[in-house]
């Protein structure tokens, strides 16, 4: 992976996302009731604390000292040891069924369809989940299998500031937090 990404708005997590796919994953993995910036900076705090972010290794600890290591403040998340669950169960089918290599998750797909079926089939990940993290790999990886924007849809929207897939600096960062609140004002006002 070689482009830059800017979504943690750190140095060092970007970096680690940029040149870590696996990091890139468990950021998208990390990316719910949290803000997003802080989400995806929780893979370095993992690699910095576990030293590694090898999956076979990350599925293989002992599930009580890593979940130790995820909540310890400032915590992977605000909820870090469930969440230390997630993260190894993801390394657990990255290592069972991928052998080991997070970019075979897309780089073996036929097409977006099987794209998304196996992200969605990744423990925490749903179809939004799937979708965003698709058109994230599609707009700034340049992971673009056959029909990609259609079998994706509006996150794969040119131009859009709806996702972290739009993310590139900080300012399309506050365009799409600012795009999430008006979603969230917009069901709520339906809802009420």
């Amino acid at each position: 992976m070689s482009p830059q990404l800017r979504i943690a708005q750190d140095d060092v997590a970007d970096e680690l996302l940029s040149s870590d796919p696996f990091a890139l994953l468990i950021g998208m993995l990390l990316d719910q009731q949290f803000p997003m910036e802080r989400a995806f900076a929780g893979p370095a705090k993992v690699k910095e604390r576990f030293g590694s972010l090898d999956p076979a290794e990350i599925a293989d600890a002992d599930p009580e000292a890593f979940a130790d290591l995820c909540a310890t403040p400032p915590a992977v998340h605000r909820y870090g040891r469930s969440m230390a669950g997630r993260i190894q169960a993801v390394a657990t089918v990255v290592r069972d069924e991928y052998d080991g290599d997070v970019t075979r998750v897309w780089t073996t797909a036929a097409d977006t369809t099987e794209l998304v079926k196996r992200l969605k089939a990744l423990p925490g990940f749903g179809d939004q989940k799937a979708r965003i993290f698709a058109a994230l790999l599609g707009k700034q990886l340049d992971v673009r299998p056959d029909g990609w924007r259609e079998a994706i849809g509006p996150y794969a929207e040119e131009g859009s500031r709806r996702s972290v897939a739009d993310v590139t600096d900080e300012a399309s960062l506050l365009e799409v937090r600012d795009f999430k609140k008006a979603a969230k004002a917009k069901a709520k006002s339906a809802a009420g």
